[in-house]
């Protein structure tokens, strides 16, 4: 008997990974990528319009300001 409990953990194991693979494996429905697209485009247009508001307010920016 004790044989056979020896036996059942790597079955119980086995099934254990066997469904965890599945479950890893699933197709996920996807999203798409307007969301991050369109975020990107207002932080591409914020980017923007600062560097023109600091041409227009300033001129050219100093030595400490250049990256």
């Amino acid at each position: 008997m004790a044989a056979l409990a020896w036996l059942l953990i790597p079955l119980v194991a086995a099934i254990g990974a066997g469904l965890w693979g599945s479950w890893a494996g699933r197709n996920r429905r996807a999203m798409g990528d307007g969301v991050e697209l369109a975020g990107y485009t207002r932080f591409r247009e914020a980017m923007e319009r600062s560097d023109v508001m600091e041409r227009s307010a300033g001129g050219e920016k100093s030595a400490s300001d250049a990256v």
